[in-house]
């Protein structure tokens, strides 16, 4: 085939303005990019909340976070509060940042579990940052290095700041309804798109962005399409605009009901809440319903219906067309990975953009690369539903239902040796997997408890004192729960205003850790905990006590000559949170 010269986009939304900048940022005027779509044709609207990469990609395209932030109306995220999930009223966070510091021998959540079977009752999000900063609705954006983070945000206004950068780079938008698409007589691929008004667009390479109906990849070229509902069951969505009552927090949520979930994320303006649900289980009324009456505040629009079904095609590029956005595939948006996976095709089609021609081997590629991507997505989904104690049909049968190979060898790893992993070019993380699994109730069974002593027995000296009464671990914690908010005292070294004073467990200088029946609402629990050595067995490295450090403006620990162990006051001179969009 000739050389490639001239992209049609073929849609807008979310997903064609996210394709046409990224395409027009990097080609520029190497390319001729024409964007097709109609203001008649009217979007999904529900693709509010983002994952961490979303961040990279608009460093790459060189957006201003403030000027982002701006003009989509957008909240920080750093975490998803699930909540109902495993049974009714239990609730845990899946967060973005790392949680402890691993050892090359050993990861941190082996050494959490065996701190776990000697009897410590703290969580596993108590060492993780953004988990703390969740629980407290806080945020700051001065951190060095910074937290994990991702966004909340108008899925319209954010396709019309990608319009206008995209414009500046010289991309072309044509106003109008596709009537006609016209392929080769032999070998099916693409040539031209006539519109209704009798403009004929021409091009070499087509992006699909049409959304579920996929006029080019399915309609035209007839390519496939996987189903997945005998893993997810839920086909039906009912979504709503609600006004802002309240503060935002950072973090989005989801809630399970009996017949699905619901969801709940925070702009600067409104709410953005919706209800997703399975049609074997509930009728589109009752759905509709459920959700106006689960709403905190009254309702901006009526709300719509979203109707959809959950799988892949079986190729994202055939012949000339690459499928984008919803065009591409679906997967209900449980762990906001729509955009993200939009993003991710578009980077994937910049790093083999077939310049001199479609090569067969980029497009196998291309496609393999695509499909893993969407599975491991899939099967991180399936788990929220499969691991769960609820007692209604869905669930039940959620439950019993059987799982894919890649997502049982998960499973089978993590109870019977606590062992999680991740690929190369996977999207959630070790500690993603970690937080998931615990949350929603599967404990391993048994864990690699020697790795544990292996790592202590070079140091037992060190680990017998770590855990004698006089170890300062525990320095300055109480048992008696009070207020997380900070005040001002002077710091210990400075002498300037601190913040931060109050701690659930301060004054507590014996050698166990305190007696926490309840989640702690301060953060200093984690920077504390990120310093010791997690009873007796393992202790954070320099990395991870720099991170902290920086974190709450705390002096780092340095040992004084002639002492093996020291700690210096802290520097509570700012804040260790700001408030969320301040």
């Amino acid at each position: 085939m000739a050389q490639i010269r001239k992209v049609v986009i073929a849609g807008g939304g979310t997903a064609g303005w996210i394709a046409a900048c990224a395409l027009a940022h990097q080609f520029r005027d190497l390319l001729d990019i024409t964007l097709i779509e109609s203001e008649q044709i009217g979007t999904v609207g529900v693709g509010e909340s983002t994952v961490p990469p979303i961040r990279s990609f608009h460093r790459f395209l060189q957006i201003d976070e403030q000027e982002f932030l701006r003009a989509v109306a957008g909240t920080f995220k750093l975490s998803i509060s699930f909540e109902n999930w495993r049974r009714p009223g239990e609730r845990y966070l899946h967060p973005f940042g790392l949680t402890g510091q691993s050892t090359l021998a050993c990861a941190f959540h082996h050494f959490w579990l065996e701190a776990q079977r000697r009897g410590m009752l703290s969580e596993l999000g108590d060492y993780c940052l953004e988990t703390v900063a969740s629980r407290v609705d806080r945020f700051a954006l001065q951190q060095s290095p910074p937290v994990n983070y991702a966004y909340h945000l108008d899925a319209g206004l954010y396709a019309r700041l990608l319009r206008r950068h995209a414009e500046r780079y010289g991309l072309k938008r044509v106003e109008g309804k596709i009537q006609q698409v016209r392929q080769h007589a032999e070998s099916g691929f693409v040539e031209a798109l006539l519109l209704e008004d009798g403009t004929l667009v021409e091009g070499d390479l087509f992006i699909d962005c049409t959304g579920f109906r996929g006029l080019l990849i399915e309609q035209t070229l007839h390519t496939g399409y996987e189903d997945w509902k005998q893993w997810l069951p839920c086909d039906r969505a009912v979504a709503v605009q609600t006004e802002a009552v309240a503060a935002p927090v950072p973090y989005t949520r989801a809630i399970a009901h009996a017949a699905g979930w619901r969801w709940h994320i925070p702009l600067q303006h409104r709410v953005g809440c919706g209800l997703v649900f399975s049609s074997a289980h509930l009728s589109d009324d009752e759905a509709r319903a459920k959700l106006l009456h689960d709403a905190a505040a009254a309702p901006i629009k009526e709300p719509w219906l979203v109707p959809f079904r959950t799988g892949r095609r079986r190729k994202a590029w055939n012949k000339n067309v690459v499928a984008l956005g919803l065009a591409s595939g679906f997967i209900e948006p449980l762990e906001s990975t729509s955009i993200h996976l939009t993003i991710a095709a578009v980077m994937r089609l910049i790093t083999l953009f077939p310049s001199e021609g479609i090569a067969p081997s980029m497009v196998d590629l291309y496609n393999a690369v695509s499909c893993a991507e969407m599975e491991h997505v899939r099967d991180f989904i399936i788990l929220h539903y499969h691991a769960n104690q609820r007692d209604e049909p869905m669930w039940q049968a959620c439950r019993e239902m059987a799982l894919p190979d890649s997502l049982q060898q998960r499973l089978r790893a993590w109870r019977e040796r606590a062992h999680a992993w991740q690929g190369a070019d996977e999207l959630f993380r070790v500690d993603s997997w970690i937080h998931v699994l615990l949350g929603q109730g599967i404990v391993p069974a048994q864990h690699p408890r020697w790795r544990a002593r292996c790592r202590t027995s070079s140091c037992s000296s060190s680990s017998t004192r770590s855990a004698s009464p006089s170890t300062a671990r525990w320095r300055r914690c109480r048992r008696s729960r009070t207020s997380s908010r900070a005040i001002a005292r002077p710091g210990r070294r400075s002498g300037r205003g601190g913040l931060l004073s109050r701690h659930p467990h301060e004054g507590q200088c014996d050698g166990s850790p305190p007696c926490r029946q309840e989640p702690c609402c301060s953060a200093r629990c984690s920077r504390h905990a990120a310093w010791i050595w997690l009873t007796g067995i393992a202790r954070s490295s320099p990395d991870r006590s720099k991170r902290t450090a920086s974190a709450t403006r705390m002096r780092a620990p340095t040992r004084r000559a002639g002492s093996r162990r020291a700690w210096h006051g802290y520097d509570r001179t700012t804040p260790l949170f700001e408030d969320c969009c301040a």
